[in-house]
């Protein structure tokens, strides 16, 4: 994994904050527009006087997920990484597809490339999660709850469930946990590039990654000291003391000579 791949790579989802300045613009611009209770699409509607930006930000926003997902995907580690990136880059197309085919034109298009960003994006983020925690536990840990977060509001939102949030407020709940976690992940991976691969440190003490490593090792050494315990246990059983072998005593005490 080269360094341009780590930079280009995390600048691109850096730079999916891009879309909460177009949307604080275009609300602005949209007389009587509500985050509660206006959705996203609204502002690249007909009615929307920035629509062509608001639009254009989404073409933006897909370009640029499936740009990270795809320059990013071998810093990944696990099930996870390998899994984040397709489902990083379906999410990015179904916003691509949400800024082609706006609300008020092919309605049936719009809304099920919003689903499919929607869902995507939030289990691409949990998955992304297993991907980078090997460098930063916090940082997936972030992610993961994001992801969840996204899940929850992605059933909310489809069920019509809004908990006093409004229309727009839980759909924002849904969509915008992907734009909040890639920079995050991205500024991550841009930062550490293969760096968290070293088990020292410049000044020689060991890394995280070489604690973990230890600390992995150190587990199975006392798993396999256990189970060769156990098992001499069970091939050597201990002796049975406890019952006195009267056996011998009670044939000598019964012994006649005399007797036939």
């Amino acid at each position: 994994m080269t360094d341009s791949r780590y930079r280009w790579g995390g600048l691109a989802w850096v730079l999916t904050l891009q879309f909460f300045v177009v949307e604080a613009i275009a609300a602005l611009q949209y007389d009587g527009y509500s985050y509660s209770a206006d959705v996203i699409s609204d502002l690249g509607t007909a009615t929307s006087p920035a629509r062509v930006l608001m639009n254009a930000s989404f073409l933006l926003q897909g370009l640029l997920i499936i740009a990270g997902a795809v320059l990013l995907r071998p810093g990944l580690s696990g099930t996870g990484g390998r899994l984040a990136g397709p489902l990083l880059g379906l999410s990015g197309l179904g916003v691509l597809l949400v800024g082609l085919f706006p609300s008020d034109g092919d309605t049936t298009v719009h809304t099920v490339a919003a689903g499919v960003h929607f869902v995507a994006g939030a289990i691409g983020l949990i998955a992304l999660a297993y991907g980078v925690r090997p460098r930063s536990e916090a940082v997936g840990t972030t992610l993961a709850v994001l992801g969840l977060v996204g899940v929850i509001g992605t059933i909310f939102f489809a069920s019509a469930v809004f908990i006093g949030l409004g229309e727009g407020g839980m759909e924002r709940v849904a969509g915008y946990v992907v734009p909040l976690g890639l920079p995050l992940a991205g500024a991550l991976l841009w930062r550490q590039k293969d760096d968290w691969l070293a088990l020292t440190n410049p000044d020689g003490t060991p890394s995280r990654r070489q604690l973990r490593e230890d600390a992995r090792l150190e587990r199975a050494r006392r798993a396999a000291e256990r189970d060769a315990a156990l098992e001499a246990a069970t091939r050597h059983p201990a002796p049975d003391t406890a019952r006195p072998d009267t056996d011998a005593a009670d044939e000598a005490d019964d012994f006649d000579p005399d007797d036939p």
